[in-house]
C-alpha cells in the first residue's frame, strides 16, 4: 500500500495569521488609535487612504457602471479593496485587489 503525504497547496494557518496580523498592524500605523481598521472610514478617509492606479479606478468606474453600485456600496469595495492591499503589503490600490473586492460585492448581491 502506497501512503501519499498531503500537503496543502496554500499557505498554513500560522503563515495566514501573520499577514492578516501585518495588515492589522499597517492599519494602525495609518489611522493611529482613532481608527483602529478599515472597516471603521468614513467617507472622508477613504477618499484620503484610497489610492488607486489608473487601471484600477477604470476597474471600479466599470463596476459602478455595470452593477450600478450606491454611494454606499461604492465605500465597501473600497473599503475591502484597501484591505487586500494591505495584506499584499501595498499602499496604492491595484486593479488585482478592485477586481477581487468588486467580485465579492457580485457574490454578495448574488446570495441576496
Amino acid at each position: 500500500m502506497f501512503w501519499t503525504v498531503f500537503r496543502p497547496s496554500g499557505p498554513t494557518s500560522l503563515e495566514v495569521r501573520a499577514q492578516v496580523q501585518s495588515a492589522r498592524d499597517r492599519q494602525r500605523a495609518r489611522y493611529g488609535s482613532r481608527t483602529a481598521c478599515n472597516a471603521h472610514l468614513d467617507t472622508k478617509a477613504l477618499r484620503q487612504h484610497c489610492m488607486m492606479t489608473p487601471g484600477a479606478k477604470q476597474v471600479l468606474e466599470n463596476a459602478l457602471e455595470r452593477m450600478g453600485l450606491s454611494a454606499r456600496a461604492y465605500d465597501k469595495v473600497l473599503r475591502v479593496a484597501r484591505t487586500l492591499a494591505d495584506l499584499d503589503q501595498q499602499d496604492t490600490l491595484t486593479e488585482s485587489h478592485l477586481g477581487e473586492a468588486v467580485q465579492y460585492r457580485s457574490l454578495d448581491q448574488a446570495l441576496f
